[in-house]
């Protein structure tokens, strides 16, 4: 049992990694394309990609169909995160989009307490609570006048739907597709989210003119498609029945420390009290991971019974 949850915390490490230079990436062609349309392209790139791995795997497909609204429920969250999140990078800084996707979190653990009865430890959720605050700090800009105004950009709101529909999916995955290997779930909802994405942006995509995009959008369309598509969704697939919700998601406090390395190695500093939020997500992590390795008998926050209520 151990050694499957170290699996599943070495795949959300590599997620961390993959998904902060999303945000970096992504950023530097927000003005450049549409989010709905790069949103599509990186589904097209990872559903190919996923779906020579299959043929490789000699592995049946029909599953798709049987279950097809189940994936366009499941995908059609993480489209939702993906096209929020262009949205919010073409009038915010990636380290501040990357802040708000460590809220997801905390509100994992509450929906997975409600859809699934997940029980949280109480430290656990402290810890959860502590990585809500270094992120809302960031967000704020480290500026309590902005706190308490709540002074919240549109990015910054926009994104917090997004982030909740991400943070969804391990427990909304775990209803609707239990019993599937984790190659079969990311295929699935990696066809979902084509499904709806195409859909959704039929109409801008008709009017791209993709001939006169420049060749940044295109390797960066590549990145997203493979590495922070393809690859992170088999890794949350490989993480989501070896952890719990909230710990899965936990990993999302790495990513605005990858943003700030990114950000340090192409000479772009930040103030000291933005760091200090961001180090409050990093004690998050810490004192999740220690849960794994500390006395498991804390007390937990039940969900509530019928005869209770």
């Amino acid at each position: 049992m151990k050694n499957q949850a170290v699996i599943g915390h070495l795949a959300m490490l590599t997620f961390s990694a993959l998904v902060a230079f999303s945000f970096t990436f992504g950023r530097s062609v927000a003005q450049d394309i549409d989010p709905e349309v790069i949103t599509g392209l990186r589904f097209v790139v990872a559903f190919l990609a996923l779906a020579f791995l299959a043929w490789l795997r000699n592995m049946q497909v029909s599953f798709l169909w049987r279950n097809l609204w189940r994936w366009m429920l499941i995908g059609g969250l993480m489209a939702s995160y993906f096209i929020t999140m262009f949205e919010a990078l073409a009038v915010t800084t990636a380290l501040s989009t990357s802040a708000v996707f460590t809220l997801a979190p905390l509100i994992a653990a509450l929906i997975g307490w409600a859809l699934l009865g997940v029980t949280t430890n109480i430290a656990a959720l402290s810890a959860l609570a502590l990585g809500g605050i270094g992120a809302l700090w960031v967000i704020f800009g480290a500026d309590i006048n902005r706190v308490l105004r709540f002074e919240v950009g549109y990015g910054e709101t926009l994104f917090f739907f997004g982030t909740i529909a991400h943070a969804a999916v391990p427990a909304v995955n775990r209803q609707l597709a239990p019993g599937v290997s984790p190659l079969q779930a990311s295929l699935g909802t990696v066809f979902g989210a084509l499904v709806v994405t195409a859909i959704y942006a039929f109409p801008s995509t008709i009017e791209t003119d993709f001939g006169a995009l420049p060749l940044r959008v295109w390797l960066v369309v590549l990145y997203l498609g493979l590495a922070t598509t393809a690859l992170t969704f088999f890794l949350i697939q490989v993480a989501i029945p070896r952890l719990q919700p909230e710990k899965v998601m936990a990993y999302t406090y790495l990513v605005p420390s990858w943003v700030l390395l990114h950000g340090f190695v192409q000479g772009i500093a930040q103030p000291a009290l933005v760091l200090f939020g961001v180090g409050l997500t990093l004690v998050a992590l810490f004192l999740l991971l220690m849960q794994d390795v500390l006395d498991q008998e804390a007390p937990r926050l039940q969900r509530p019974s019928a005869a209770d209520l």
